[in-house]
């Protein structure tokens, strides 16, 4: 069996400076003082590695960043946080030499515990060889390592043992010592066309992350970010304020005023008349912000449905909200009554994802009404991120509304033709499944059998039931979820 032993930053990674992925830390683990601390540090960390120094700028790097933190809270960013900002940072000609290969294994001089879900889970490696964390008995990080970065070297000689490595990957201007212990050597540019390509295995999407950030945080956009806050705040009180005060017909024109922009694409339908049921808009959930925005753009206040916002949200909303048990034969009756009385707006992925991809829907609205409007509904934000798992969901709108320009997309499609819907003899799922796809196919997004439980199963590594800790079952996880569906 070949192996191959590669550097992860600077090689596997583009970027060769690791510290915007401790401000991540700082930031997502601990908060905005810490956050700016480590920026503080930077200058200093800057110097020490401009002098030769860098395995000392380092340490102090980890010491700011992760000192008085629970471990806990460490791994807790790791899974949720760290992998969407190294995938996207991956070198993707490095990934295919480093792919090739049987057996795989990371060095990296960041801590292990920063590196290895994404390390194992994304890039299917075999082991990765990293720093270790002193955490005490009460379950902090001291900020301090175990052993010199010096040491890495001699763990790979143990880990390889008498099964010398058939490659090694590292870039030049690093020093990584365990290149010597590997039959052959590659540094950038990487060549992909190897005798191995037909071992060539696919990245595993990250389809689910959390954290406030929408960058990474290097030190310009840190410090941009930091200055930017105060304003932001400032910026969302007021956006809030004339939200809540002004008919829904003049918000539009009062979000130009202030940098947000909402575009159209296709003919929003009028309201019905003359008729015992209203439509039933169905939506792709990216935000909480989606039936504001749809009501916005409709000149009148729909109520939406939904799972589980916080009673701060729900006083807040400018449209009415319909609060949904997750039993199946109440909600179905909630929503029948809200029906009777007018238009409504559902969501029934039943949880936001932030990536190109929609969760599977939820048969029920199918069931309920043939009245059935898909809305394709997404967003752009600069700065921050208004969705999260771990953190407080009262604070979604705001950070939404803290962006300096968010943008939201809302394309309405045409009313399900009554041959598409239940009442043609179609079963909910179809029905579900076919509005699901058409959806995706709109924004140019994929479709996936993902639910919120899988969600909160890679986010919080549990759904109250399960732990998801095993790579292998969320690599089937995924198979499982990309499978077509059955017509």
């Amino acid at each position: 069996m070949e192996s191959v032993v590669s550097e992860l930053e600077g090689t596997l990674l583009k970027d060769p400076d690791s510290f915007s992925y401790f401000m991540l830390v700082a930031f997502e683990a601990s908060g905005l003082i810490r956050f700016a601390l480590l920026l503080l540090v930077w200058p200093v960390v800057h110097l020490l590695d401009m002098i030769g120094m860098a395995d000392a700028g380092l340490k102090l790097t980890i010491f700011v960043a992760v000192a008085g933190v629970r471990e806990s809270e460490i791994e807790s960013v790791a899974r949720a946080v760290l992998p969407k900002f190294y995938m996207d940072d991956i070198n993707m000609e490095a990934w295919r030499v480093f792919s090739s290969y049987e057996k795989r294994v990371v060095v990296t001089k960041s801590p292990r515990v920063m590196v290895e879900r994404f390390v194992k889970e994304h890039l299917r490696a075999d082991e990765v060889l990293g720093s270790e964390l002193v955490v005490n008995r009460f379950g902090f990080a001291t900020g301090f390592i175990r052993e010199d970065f010096n040491s890495i070297c001699d763990r790979v000689a143990i880990f390889i043992k008498d099964q010398q490595p058939a490659l090694g990957l590292g870039s030049r201007a690093s020093r990584p010592s365990f290149l010597s212990l590997c039959k052959e050597q590659c540094h950038p540019p990487f060549i992909t066309n190897l005798k191995h390509d037909h071992q060539l295995i696919r990245l595993l999407p990250v389809i689910f992350h959390d954290g406030r950030l929408v960058k990474r945080p290097t030190p310009l956009t840190a410090l941009f970010i930091l200055l930017w806050i105060p304003l932001g705040i400032l910026l969302a009180i007021v956006r809030l304020t004339l939200t809540l005060i002004l008919p829904m017909w003049a918000i539009p024109y009062t979000t130009r005023l202030f940098g947000g922009k909402v575009i159209v694409k296709g003919k929003p339908p009028l309201p019905a008349s003359g008729s015992n049921s209203g439509v039933l808009f169905v939506c792709t959930h990216r935000t909480l912000m989606d039936p504001v925005v749809l009501s916005m753009i409709l000149g009148r206040k729909v109520p939406a449905v939904t799972y589980s916002i916080s009673r701060l949200s729900e006083i807040l909303s400018p449209i009415p909200t319909v609060r949904l048990t997750r039993i199946r034969h109440v909600d179905a009756e909630n929503i029948k009554r809200e029906l009777a009385q007018g238009d409504l707006v559902v969501c029934p992925e039943g949880t936001t994802c932030r990536e190109p991809f929609l969760l599977r829907f939820s048969a029920l609205f199918a069931e309920l009404t043939d009245q059935i409007v898909p809305v394709a509904m997404n967003y752009r934000v600069g700065f921050f991120h208004a969705t999260t798992a771990r953190g407080s969901k009262a604070l979604d709108p705001i950070f939404f509304l803290m962006n300096p320009r968010p943008v939201y997309e809302v394309t309405f499609l045409n009313q399900l033709p009554a041959e598409a819907t239940c009442s043609a003899g179609k079963s909910a799922h179809d029905v579900a499944n076919y509005v699901q796809r058409i959806l995706a196919a709109t924004l140019g997004f994929e479709c996936t059998n993902f639910t919120r439980k899988d969600k909160y199963r890679v986010l919080a590594g549990n759904d109250g039931t399960v732990s998801y800790t095993s790579c292998v079952d969320r690599i089937k996880m995924v198979v499982r979820a990309f499978k077509p569906f059955v017509h």
